[in-house]
């Protein structure tokens, strides 16, 4: 791993930014780079994750039916669209992060963003609908919900690992 610390933070202008850099091998994946930047002077932090092999466009489907799925590995690349129906799609952008994570890791992801969207609300409609949607959220979470996850990536770099995940090209 190398590793810059005391780099010049672009946020709060202090010498305080950690740059971190990384190449691993990721199971069913592949060998990727890992990058992060940390700033303990104001906390900034953000990661990505970039494979270090090309790889053909893919879209990767999970069911997710009980709490034993909540486990499920899944590695998400920076150019990744994430979609769950009936509750969100995230697309990529400039400020996406790359990310390895679980089934329920990805789901408090969304959680969050929901409940940050909600906030920032004004409109009545709007915050029940925010509501109802972590409601599901937390029922998929118990086991007591189905739903699924669809990952499309045009770069090939993500992947749900599991012999439930259906694997398919764009």
């Amino acid at each position: 791993m190398s590793e810059l610390k005391n780099q010049m933070c672009n946020f709060c202008g202090k010498k305080q930014l950690t740059l971190r850099e990384e190449e691993i091998e990721i199971p069913y994946f592949g060998r990727v780079f890992v990058f992060s930047m940390q700033c303990t002077g104001c906390g900034y932090n953000k990661s990505d994750v970039e494979p270090a092999e090309q790889k053909e466009p893919c879209k990767y489907t999970l069911e997710v039916t009980s709490e034993d799925d909540l486990s499920i590995k899944i590695v998400k690349s920076g150019e990744a669209t994430v979609k769950i129906p009936h509750i969100i799609t995230i697309e990529p952008g400039p400020a996406t992060n790359g990310y390895v994570t679980n089934v329920e890791g990805l789901l408090m992801r969304v959680k969050k963003v929901i409940e940050s969207t909600m906030e920032s609300e004004d409109d009545a409609v709007a915050r029940k609908k925010g509501k109802n949607l972590i409601k599901k959220l937390n029922k998929i979470m118990l086991g007591r919900e189905k739903t699924k996850i669809i990952i499309e990536d045009l770069s090939g770099h993500s992947a749900i690992i599991s012999d439930k995940a259906q694997r398919s090209k764009l």
